[in-house]
């Protein structure tokens, strides 16, 4: 006959078994469920870059237009409207850096808002039908470009948060997960515009 100790051996054998095979349970389905997490987060992310990339594009497309519009109005304006299409082919050639493209987006932004400064001292142009137009649709996609950029800027904040938070920020690193940064604008970018007249 078997002692009570020998009985209670193999039943404490399996139980600390038991313990162990839930614990490692517990632990990979927070790690899926973490690394899920991140990747929604982080394909976000990217789903919210391509938003203002699509609208900088339809902006690209419509600026040669623009400065076709008014050059016939604006012929002592040559130096407006180089800097304008200069802005434009850096937007284009910027490359994938985020703060290089931000930066030229905005100085793309800036030339385009002088232009429009520049046209109200022209009376003809701002009756032009094509040029009306042109600055609407330009207008319209600024406005898009700017809800594209808020919606991204709110989704690299939700997942450099997530990152930062205690646990995540522990196994976020091994699984290649690296923050992302805001599309913000450079400090030349948050001084007053000078308008003449």
């Amino acid at each position: 006959m078997l002692s009570r100790h020998q009985e209670r051996a193999p039943l404490n054998l399996s139980l600390s078994f038991v313990t162990l095979l839930v614990v490692i349970t517990v632990l990979l389905v927070l790690l899926m469920r973490t690394y899920n997490s991140l990747v929604r987060q982080r394909n976000t992310v990217r789903n919210g870059w391509s938003d203002i990339d699509v609208q900088l594009m339809r902006r690209h497309d419509l600026v040669p237009n623009l400065v076709e519009s008014v050059r016939g109005y604006m012929t002592h304006e040559r130096e407006t409207l180089e800097a304008v299409t200069r802005a434009r082919s850096q937007a284009m050639t910027a490359g994938a850096d985020l703060l290089t493209r931000a930066t030229a987006e905005m100085a793309l932004t800036g030339a385009v808002g002088n232009l429009f400064a520049v046209a109200e001292r022209y009376p003809t142009l701002k009756a032009s039908n094509q040029f009306l137009l042109l600055q609407e649709q330009i207008s319209s996609t600024e406005n898009r470009i700017a809800f594209a950029r808020q919606h991204y800027n709110e989704s690299v904040r939700q997942y450099n948060t997530s990152l930062a938070e205690f646990p995540r920020n522990l196994i976020a690193g091994p699984l290649g997960f690296s923050p992302a940064s805001l599309f913000a604008a450079d400090a030349s970018d948050r001084t007053n515009v000078q308008v003449k007249v």
